[in-house]
C-alpha cells in the first residue's frame, strides 16, 4: 500500500471528527491501552467514538502531529471539549477538558485493521474534579457508558 493511500484513508477518518468509519475493515479492533478495553467491528468502534465525542463529551481531537507510512498511521494531539454527559459514573460537570491523546493505527490494503489508543485518563479525571481514592474506583469502570 502506498503512503498516499494511507494518508487518504486516514485523512477521511480524521477530518470527519471520527464519524466516518467506512475505511475500517470488518474485523477492525480499537484497544484502549490503559484499560485493555477492546471494540470489535466498525459499528462497535463507531458507538465508542460517538459516546466519547458526542454523548459523554462535546469534543473534537486537535492534532499536533500526523504521521503516515505504507501500513501505519500515528496521530498525536489532544481531546478537547466539554463534559456534557455521564462518563465512567461521573455525571456531567460542564467542565472543559483538554487531554493528551496518541493513537497508532495499523492498515492493510487501505483498511484500518487496528488502533491502539493512548489516552491520559489521570489528566481527564483531574479535570473532571476526581481526586484520591475516587480515581481508582473510576478507573475500574473503564471507558464505556454505565447504562
Amino acid at each position: 500500500m502506498s503512503i498516499e493511500r494511507t494518508r487518504e484513508a486516514m485523512s477521511r477518518y480524521w477530518d470527519s471528527n471520527h464519524r466516518d468509519v467506512s475505511m475500517m475493515s470488518q474485523d477492525v479492533v480499537f484497544t484502549h491501552m490503559a484499560t485493555g478495553d477492546e471494540h470489535h467491528g466498525p459499528e462497535a468502534v463507531r458507538r465508542m467514538l460517538d459516546y466519547m465525542y458526542r454523548d459523554a463529551f462535546d469534543a473534537a481531537a486537535e492534532f499536533r502531529s500526523r504521521i503516515c507510512t505504507e501500513d501505519q498511521a500515528v496521530v498525536e494531539g489532544e481531546f478537547v471539549g466539554k463534559h456534557t454527559g455521564e462518563f465512567a459514573g461521573i455525571p456531567a460537570t460542564g467542565r472543559s477538558v483538554r487531554v493528551p491523546l496518541c493513537v497508532v493505527y495499523d492498515l492493510e490494503s487501505g483498511w484500518i485493521k487496528r488502533a491502539r489508543i493512548y489516552f491520559e485518563m489521570p489528566v481527564l479525571l483531574r479535570q473532571l474534579g476526581v481526586t484520591g481514592a475516587e480515581t481508582e474506583a473510576v478507573r475500574a469502570v473503564g471507558l464505556e457508558p454505565t447504562t
